[in-house]
């Protein structure tokens, strides 16, 4: 689990926009809730601070994870990955 310093530094303006950076570079696709990584800064500048109370509070409810299966290395096969 998580510290409280470890979640404040993920928190900040800094970190959240290096991993946006990095989703993009990455082409990352929407998650479950269908949300582009174009629509996430919009999204944010209206409910980070809400968000952002939730994760230092440790009340957030995280979302579910998308499932993809991805081929199994040198095997036939796949295996379940969580996004």
């Amino acid at each position: 689990m998580f510290g409280e310093k470890a979640m404040e530094e993920i928190c900040e303006r800094i970190n959240l926009e290096a991993a946006l950076r990095r989703v993009r570079a990455n082409r990352g696709g929407p998650g479950v809730d269908g949300r582009t990584v174009d629509e996430l800064p919009e999204y944010l500048k209206a409910n980070w601070p809400s968000i952002k109370e939730q994760l230092l509070s440790g009340e957030y409810p995280p979302r579910p994870v998308k499932g993809v299966e991805i081929p199994k290395p040198g095997r036939k096969g796949k295996r379940r990955l969580g996004i």
